[in-house]
């Protein structure tokens, strides 16, 4: 069990300024703490796109919502892509908790972890989208 709870509080929402990024907000609570803390956890479009590309997601998810109505598949693929932005948030977020995260409000920045967050993308591929599939209601055609 991770000494570790974590919670999406909300996301993902375009940040302001350049470079184009997002953020996703979570409430990380570990069980020393007395209380929990907000963590911001920023993302470049940029790697988002890439995460995309390495996973395969753009046709994986025209496959997974190839049996959802046509005039649904629109808002199911909002949805997934929101969730994906935020399980790439998420990673980056597991990331700096494997380095050591402090027990204070912060933000995680775009420029942070990017080469650790790009080579873990990979080998949670099939996890992230098992996730969003869970999340969007719709069959995992790999079980």
């Amino acid at each position: 069990m991770s000494q570790y709870r974590v919670t999406l509080f909300f996301g993902p929402e375009p940040v302001e300024g350049p470079p184009p990024r997002l953020r996703c907000v979570f409430n990380v609570k570990k069980r020393s703490w007395k209380g929990g803390v907000q963590v911001a956890v920023e993302m470049e479009d940029a790697q988002l796109a890439r995460a995309r590309q390495a996973t395969g997601f753009d046709s994986w998810l025209q496959a997974a919502l190839s049996g959802v109505a046509e005039a649904e598949r629109g808002g199911y693929e909002r949805r997934a892509q929101d969730l994906f932005a935020q399980a790439l948030c998420s990673l980056k977020l597991d990331v700096a908790i494997e380095t050591g995260l402090p027990q204070e409000n912060r933000t995680i920045a775009a420029g942070a972890l990017v080469d650790e967050v790009d080579r873990a993308v990979p080998s949670q591929a099939d996890r992230i989208k098992a996730q969003i599939l869970a999340e969007l209601d719709i069959p995992n055609k790999a079980e």
